[in-house]
């Protein structure tokens, strides 16, 4: 499978990792669990099922990170979605994980 024109065209090498994620929509307080696979400074790639319906901005926690990235969707094929990160928040209250 080709990779989307944007994955194609980074500017930075994301080095890969294995962490495990929540993307958190704090207008109905709902969690999606998610992988992250690689990840630099200004984004990510997510992996993600197929199913999963993701907001197009949105807080992307990472627990190993003891952060939350504010996230916006630059691209989706199928279980693999790229985010550009905003900025960063502390873990909502309301989150759990």
């Amino acid at each position: 499978m080709a990779l989307p024109i944007e994955a194609e065209n980074r500017r930075e090498h994301r080095p890969r990792v294995l962490k495990g994620a929540a993307i958190l929509n704090g207008i109905n307080n709902s969690t999606i669990q998610c992988t992250i696979r690689n990840q630099h400074k200004g984004g990510a790639e997510l992996r993600i099922s197929v199913e999963a319906r993701v907001p197009h901005e949105f807080l992307l926690y990472v627990p190993v990170d003891g952060v939350g990235y504010r996230s916006e969707v630059a691209w989706r094929a199928g279980d693999r979605v790229g985010v550009k990160f905003t900025g960063t928040e502390p873990k909502p209250s309301w989150f759990y994980g």
